[in-house]
């Protein structure tokens, strides 16, 4: 875009440490000549004309995702930018995802990104910052942009940039949206009623068959006929005698349903509601300028009793008192509350993990009691319906216990206040020199309230009740000495910087079992106090940075920086630490043979390398070995040892190399960018095996000790396939790959097996180590398992020889092996935007392409003997006849632990595709709403989540890292309609 003007410099408003929110400025020219506008970018600590950038830097502004019905800015970052891949959050309304930025940072510490807010560290939760309010956020992925961070930026960098006001007209927005929630990942196919009770007696009948040798088919069969109520699954739903329900494993045609009410999810999982409401107001003058804004969010999830609900306002202002002086300050006040679900990650099979128990439970059992005689359902004396405590169910079917029952009597709420404050002062020392000052200080209290009810459950008969506070408190203060100059076609600037972080952490704790009184869940109204605790913890930063850019006529970049950090984690001894960059570009684009050139409109080379650090780890004190207190015995005090402590360990260090080519054609119509990574991870932190004998809690001891790598390209590419008045529409796409593999283990460690992973060098950290799953022996349907080396060339009756290889139908002499990898050869997004006239398309699809899921979720509903719970529809497959080619070993429960254990056949692919969002608009005209005082009006039609494609239906590939699922609340499906207008 080109202007012709005689003396142009647009406003450029400045946040907290100089950071530019106007995107670009024009250069000063004294003469009536053409000039390029200057595209200008947040990077650390500052802001730069996007044609000198060196590092790899990708900017996402608020028109990008300001439609869209998200309460959390996480979920921005799905999509939007290659080298970044995002475990998607959860259901629950306000939850974040998960991120990590090329690659896997760490193995036993924190992979997830710092977050920087207004150029200050922010530590809160992702939910408090309303996305209305949200300018702009940046990714900085490699070092030339990250290492000012120093040792939180090993996992990269994320810059979110608020809303300023603009010199000139008042301007009054409101936003309103309003629209429905509900389940965007369908569930697993499962046999129904019908099915059921004959699957379950042939089990029984091949089980008799297998276990006592001699048996006839005949007395086998009614064995199983005589057995299949009253021995395992305890409920008859028919209305025919139990001894009769399946006879030679056919269901009696004469069979009818008593009651029909089998439905577990129906009453806990319906449709949500969502509604957001906002009203900002700004403007300015010469000096002043300023924005303020309310809202309000509801979100009730598809889940009963989930929800989220937030207030918040806030206010910024900045001004430039004297020539010399700017003044800034923001305020953001924060109140958010809500139902919490169970978390299904860390509940995976518990009694109250609704997502678990109403996915398994067998389809013959109802959730309410029902008239021994009539059948039918029974309500009490104030109409309520009865429930069913399960005491008639099979063994895998929760008896004694009722999960929509006890989902609705207890209690979850949290309530988060969140205060976020920024101030700077900035000094014009002469023309050339800035100096600036900031100050933020976030503060979080939350306060968490827990009831368990006293008719069913956990805390039956007597109640419990559970009060959890903490407050967390940041303050940051830096200070900032800028020094910028041109010598004639020489372009310098200098950064000198020093920062005091500081957090604090306070925490309570109380439990208290047996209730007084109904309708209250006071901990006054229990009488025994089980627990009550409280901790406070202290963690401290210092650090010193700097940082030079030059450049050559914008043609030749070269940046340096360096910064020096002390951690309170570590000793002093090993507490500092320096973390450095250098990079260089060159704008092939500037040089004479292209500067003239119509086609290509932008090409540069870039390259850095550098070193940051990572010191996330999970104890504020890791070079402390510590105590646990409160096991008092009566009145006498008791102290555990709790943690042994490396007085040496200190951070973990990511040495960064990258490359990377930014191009565009035809006057940018075509815009796009090459990137190669490589991070090596040295002193990766790995928990190090010492004898039992030795009395250390977990038997290990956190060192130093490794060293990984992560590297892989990243491409993206955007191009205007129409652009006219009337009519644009733009394609996007970015892909990335991504190879990790562990190089180096010392301290005696060869090997770490965590779950369904191994980690030793030569193999990535996600990289599955299972039973090796052969198939199933077609002659008799057995489960079939390599055997392991050591039980080869025997001769025991659970090894045999099939297709000329030896294996085994005992998983316990199985062989063990790596068996691919959670990680995908490719992943990314592409999507599509189209405007015509005063109509908006917009469109997002993200996908992945190779790597493995373990699906746990569908291996708990392929059991060859289930005793009560439920069983999905490929369970049919299951081997019947000899000689029948299947993957589904025949029902038996005599050796159904074989047929269900942990091997690599519960593997699937992770491939997917989700149309991930959408977004439709229209605008009207100016003309058509002006005589209303409206100066815009948008109306509009959103959607997240709106459809997936898997390998199997129910699977959920990208809910982890690495690649392992359990029983959690899928994420949601939310379709709103909504307006904007201005005045």
């Amino acid at each position: 875009m080109k202007l012709r003007l005689s003396l142009i410099t647009t406003a450029v408003l400045f946040f907290a440490g100089g950071q530019v929110v106007e995107a670009q400025r024009t250069n000063k020219d004294t003469t009536t000549t053409e000039k390029q506008i200057d595209e200008v970018v947040i990077v650390a600590y500052g802001s730069q004309k996007k044609e000198t950038l060196v590092g790899s830097n990708t900017e996402i502004k608020a028109k990008q995702f300001a439609d869209r019905p998200i309460s959390n800015i996480g979920q921005a970052i799905d999509g939007a930018s290659p080298g970044v891949k995002v475990s998607t959050g959860t259901g629950q309304p306000g939850s974040a995802p998960s991120i990590q930025i090329r690659g896997i940072g760490s193995y036993g510490i924190s992979t997830s990104p710092l977050y920087v807010v207004d150029g200050v560290i922010y530590t809160g939760s992702l939910s408090a910052i309303n996305t209305n309010d949200i300018a702009s956020f940046n990714i900085l992925k490699d070092a030339a942009s990250t290492s000012l961070y120093g040792s939180a930026a090993a996992n990269g960098v994320v810059l979110i940039t608020t809303k300023s006001g603009r010199k000139g007209t008042d301007v009054l927005n409101f936003n309103m949206s309003t629209g429905y929630v509900g389940r965007s990942i369908p569930e697993y196919d499962r046999v129904d009623v019908y099915q059921y009770y004959p699957l379950i007696w042939e089990a029984m009948r091949n089980g008799r068959l297998t276990s006592v040798p001699g048996t006839t088919v005949a007395a086998a069969n009614a064995y199983a006929t005589t057995n299949l109520i009253s021995g395992v699954l305890k409920t008859n739903v028919f209305n025919v005698a139990d001894n009769q329900l399946v006879v030679d494993g056919i269901l009696n045609p004469n069979a009818q349903l008593k009651y029909t009410d089998l439905d577990w999810q129906g009453p806990l999982m319906k449709t949500g509601f969502r509604q957001s409401y906002e009203l900002n107001y700004s403007g300015g003058t010469n000096k002043t300028t300023y924005f303020s804004s309310v809202g309000y969010t509801n979100e009730t999830g598809y889940l009963a009793k989930s929800d989220f609900e937030r207030f918040n306002a806030r206010l910024k202002v900045d001004s430039q008192i004297k020539s010399w002086l700017k003044l800034g300050t923001s305020i953001s006040g924060v109140s958010s509350n809500g139902n919490n679900s169970i978390d299904g990650a860390d509940n995976n099979s518990s009694y109250i993990n609704p997502y678990s128990w109403t996915r398994t439970m067998g389809p013959i059992y109802s959730p309410y009691a029902h008239d021994p005689n009539t059948f039918a359902t029974l309500y009490d004396a104030a109409g309520n319906i009865v429930y069913d405590a399960g005491s008639a169910r099979g063994a895998d079917a929760a008896a004694g216990r009722n999960v929509i029952q006890e989902t609705l009597l207890n209690k979850d709420i949290s309530k988060n206040y969140y205060i976020i404050s920024r101030a700077y002062a900035e000094f014009k020392v002469d023309p050339y020199l800035t100096l600036s000052t900031n100050v933020g200080y976030d503060i979080r209290n939350n306060r968490r309230s827990r009831y368990v009810n006293k008719l069913i459950g956990d805390a039956a008969p007597a109640g419990a009740a559970e009060k959890t506070t903490f407050t967390e408190q940041t303050l940051t203060w830096n200070q900032l000495l800028n020094y910028k100059r041109k010598f004639g076609v020489h372009n310098f600037e200098f950064l000198l910087g020093h920062e005091n972080y500081k957090y604090m952490y306070e925490y309570f704790n109380a439990y208290k079992q047996g209730q007084t009184v109904d309708d209250n869940d006071e901990l006054i109204n229990f009488v025994t106090p089980t627990t009550v605790t409280s901790q406070t913890d202290n963690y401290r930063k210092e650090s010193v940075f700097s940082r030079l850019n030059y450049d050559y006529k914008s043609k030749y970049l070269l940046s340096g920086s360096i910064r020096w950090d002390a951690s309170s984690r570590f000793a002093e001894d090993v507490r500092w630490n320096s973390f450095w960059s250098v990079g260089a570009g060159w704008r092939i684009k500037a040089e004479d043979f292209l500067s003239a050139s119509s086609t290509i409109s932008e090409l540069k080379l870039r390259g850095s390398y550098g070193e940051v650090g990572n010191d996330g780890t999970n104890s504020y004190y890791m070079y402390k070995s510590t105590y646990s207190l409160g096991y008092n015995n009566a009145q006498e005090p008791g102290i555990l040892f709790g943690f042994l402590a490396d007085p040496s360990i200190t951070w973990e260090s990511n040495k960064q190399t990258d490359l990377g080519l930014d191009f565009g054609f035809l006057n940018n119509r075509i815009t796009g960018s090459v990137d190669y990574y490589n991070r090596v991870t040295d002193d990766l932190i790995f928990p190090v095996p010492l004898p039992v004998s030795g009395g250390v809690p977990g038997n290990s001891i956190s060192k130093n000790v490794g060293t990984m790598y992560n590297r892989g390209f990243e491409f993206a590419i955007s191009a205007d396939v129409v652009r006219n008045d009337n009519f644009t529409w733009n394609i996007n796409a970015n892909a990335s790959t991504l190879k990790n593999e562990v190089t180096e283990l010392s301290a005696g460690i060869t090997e770490i097996i965590n779950g369904t992973k191994k980690v030793s060098v030569g193999h990535s950290v996600y990289d599955y180590w299972l039973r090796q799953w052969y198939g199933v022996d077609p002659a008799d349907g057995s489960p079939l398992f390599l055997v392991a080396d050591a039980y080869a060339g025997t001769t025991a009756s659970d090894i045999r020889t099939v297709n000329g290889t030896q294996v085994t139908t005992n998983f316990n002499k199985a062989k063990y092996d790596y068996s691919g990898t959670a990680i995908p050869d490719l992943f990314g997004s592409f999507g599509t935007s189209i405007t015509y006239k005063q109509w908006s398309l917009s469109t997002m699809f993200t996908y992945q392409l190779g790597g493995m899921t373990y699906d746990s979720n569908y291996q708990s509903l392929m059991s060859s003997y289930s005793q009560g719970g439920a069983l999905s529809k490929d369970i049919l497959d299951r081997w019947t006849t000899p000689g029948q080619i299947t993957d589904v070993p025949a029902l038996n429960s005599s050796t159904y632990t074989n047929s269900n254990a942990a091997s690599s056949r519960w593997l699937v692919k992770s491939d997917f595709i989700t149309f991930r969002q959408a977004t439709l608009g229209y605008s009207f005209s100016p003309e058509s709403i002006s005589q209303y005082g409206l100066t815009s009006l948008r109306l509009l039609l959103s959607g997240e989540n709106i459809w997936s494609k898997t390998a199997r239906k129910g699977l959920e590939p990208a809910q982890s890292f690495n690649g392992t699922t359990t029983n959690r609340y899928t994420p949601a499906r939310i379709v709103t309609i909504g307006f904007n207008l201005s005045f």
